[in-house]
C-alpha cells in the first residue's frame, strides 16, 4: 500500500521551520520526502490533500503512566481491582493515541504486568494504543515515595516495597521475568509524602547498585525518580537511563548531569508540579495545601533546573505526570508548551523535545520522530502550525490524520468522526481504520 500526502507543510524534525512539500509512506515507511508532488516518482494507491494542515511526526510521552486513572491520591491506586484497573489502562492507551501519541516510554506501571499486559495487547492488535516500552511499578524502600502502608492499616499504592541489596535484588528479577523493559525506582522523596519530602533521599547506595546489577545483566532500562541533588548525582553515578525531575540539583548536581548528556535522558515531569500549583483548588489542592507541600518553590525550583539545562544541552522529554485528578489523561501535549513558557525553549525545540528526543529515549532515534526517508510512518495531519503555535496540539479536534506504523486511525477526509470509531469491526478484528 502506498499512500501519498500532497501539498503540505512538513515539520521534519531536523530543521526549526516547515516548508512545503509531499510525502510517499509504502507500507509503514516513509519512502519519499519531496517539495513538490511532481518530483514524487511512484504512483499512489492513496492520495490524501494536505492543503492547510501540517505535516509532523507522532507525539512520544517520555514520562507516561497509562495506568494512572484520575485519583486524587497515590492508594486510591491499589484500591482498584486488577481486572478493571486492567481495562482502565487500555482505555487511556486508547485515549493517548487519539491525541496524537503514537509512543510512549512507560514511566511505572501502577501494578504488576498491567504495563506489560497493555504493551503486548496493543503489539497484537487486540487494543489500540501508541507503541510502547513497559515499565515495572515503582520500586522503592519502606518510607519511601509509594510506601503507603501504616502501622494500622496496609494500603496498596504504585510501589513495590524492596529494602536492603537482597531484596532489590529479588524484586528486580520479578520485574524482568513479567517482561518489562524498563525498571523503574523511586530515589528521593517527593513533596507529596509527609515523611519523606523531594528533597530527602531515602535510597542507599548499595541497593541502588545491586539494582543496576540486575538491569544491566538483562539489558533493561533504568528510569528514576530523583528530585534532590543527592539522588539526582547517585543516578549518574549508577548509569540510569533516564532521571526524572531533577528538580533541586544544585550547581554539582548539573555538572554530573552535563556529563552523561550524551548517555542519559532527564525528564521534568513538571504537569503535576504546573497543575498543582496553577489549577489544583479544583480538586482541593488550595493554596493553603501549596504552601504546606512547598510546592511554590518546587515550582520556581524546576524551572530554573530546565531552563539551565536547556542552556547545557540536555536531552529532555516531555511527559507530565498525567493520571491524577489534577492532571487528567488527555492533558498530555500541555507539556510542549510549558517548555516554552516556563523553560525557555522555541517551539521548535519543544516540538523536537516532543519527537526527535522522546524518540532516542524509546531506542528508535534512526527509525522514528522524524520525517525523514526510511523512517517508520507514525505522523500525524495537523490544523494550523505547531511551529507557530505548539498549544494546537492539545486538542485532539486539531488532528486531521493520526498514522502509526502506516496505519491510518484518523482519516483527514473523514472530519465528521472522531476519536478511533469502534474498537473492533464486525468480524471482530481491530478497526485499526475508525471506519
Amino acid at each position: 500500500m502506498i499512500t501519498q500526502i500532497n501539498n503540505v507543510r512538513i515539520f521534519d524534525g531536523d530543521g526549526d521551520k516547515t516548508y512545503a512539500g509531499s510525502v510517499v509512506i509504502d507500507g509503514n515507511e516513509i519512502s519519499q520526502v519531496a517539495a513538490e508532488p511532481s518530483s514524487l516518482a511512484e504512483p499512489a494507491d492513496d492520495v490524501i490533500d494536505g492543503t492547510g494542515l501540517t505535516l509532523m511526526a507522532g507525539l512520544v510521552d517520555g514520562h507516561c503512566h497509562p495506568s494512572f486513572t484520575g485519583v486524587n491520591v497515590p492508594h486510591e491506586l491499589g484500591m482498584i481491582s486488577p481486572e478493571e484497573h486492567m481495562i482502565l489502562t487500555a482505555r487511556n492507551a486508547r485515549l493517548l493515541l487519539e491525541h496524537g501519541f503514537t509512543s510512549i516510554f512507560e514511566a511505572a506501571s501502577a501494578k504488576p504486568l498491567l504495563g506489560v499486559t497493555t504493551r503486548n495487547a496493543i503489539e497484537a492488535g487486540f487494543i489500540a494504543g501508541p507503541r510502547m516500552l513497559a515499565c515495572s511499578p515503582e520500586i522503592t524502600t519502606t518510607a519511601g515515595l509509594g510506601d503507603e502502608r501504616k502501622r494500622y492499616i496496609y494500603q496498596e499504592s504504585f510501589g513495590i516495597i524492596a529494602d536492603g541489596p537482597d531484596e532489590m535484588r529479588r524484586v528486580a528479577r520479578e520485574c524482568v521475568r513479567d517482561g518489562v523493559d524498563t525498571l523503574k525506582i523511586n530515589i528521593s522523596g517527593d513533596e507529596f509524602v509527609t515523611h519523606a519530602r523531594g528533597e530527602i533521599t531515602p535510597l542507599e547506595e548499595e541497593e541502588l547498585a545491586a539494582f543496576m546489577r540486575v538491569a544491566r545483566k538483562f539489558g533493561r532500562n533504568v528510569a528514576a525518580h530523583a528530585r534532590s541533588s543527592e539522588s539526582a548525582i547517585m543516578a549518574v553515578n549508577h548509569g540510569v537511563d533516564c532521571i526524572y525531575h531533577c528538580d533541586f540539583a544544585n550547581e554539582e548536581a548539573l555538572d554530573k548531569l552535563e556529563s552523561v548528556k550524551d548517555s542519559c535522558f532527564v525528564g521534568p515531569a513538571f504537569g503535576l508540579v504546573h497543575n498543582s500549583v496553577k489549577e489544583g483548588d479544583a480538586v482541593g489542592i488550595t493554596q493553603d495545601v501549596c504552601n504546606a507541600l512547598d510546592l511554590y518553590r518546587k515550582f520556581d525550583a524546576c524551572c530554573a533546573t530546565y531552563q539551565e539545562m536547556r542552556k547545557r544541552g540536555m536531552r529532555v522529554v516531555i511527559g507530565g505526570d498525567y493520571g491524577f485528578a489534577v492532571t487528567p489523561m488527555g492533558q498530555n501535549a500541555r507539556d510542549i508548551q510549558h517548555f516554552v513558557t516556563y523553560f525557555g525553549y522555541s517551539n521548535a525545540e519543544a516540538l523536537k523535545c516532543a519527537t526527535t528526543v522522546g524518540a532516542e529515549l524509546m531506542g528508535m532515534g534512526d527509525r522514528l520522530g522524524k520525517i525523514k526517508v526510511g523512517y517508520l510512518a507514525d505522523l500525524l495531519l495537523v490544523h494550523g502550525d505547531p511551529v507557530a503555535d505548539v498549544s494546537v496540539l492539545q486538542k485532539r479536534e486539531n488532528l486531521a490524520m493520526i498514522m502509526k506504523d502506516g496505519v491510518i486511525y484518523k482519516d483527514p477526509r473523514r472530519p465528521g468522526e472522531t476519536g478511533l470509531g469502534p474498537l473492533v469491526s464486525a468480524d471482530g478484528t481491530l478497526n485499526k481504520t475508525g471506519h
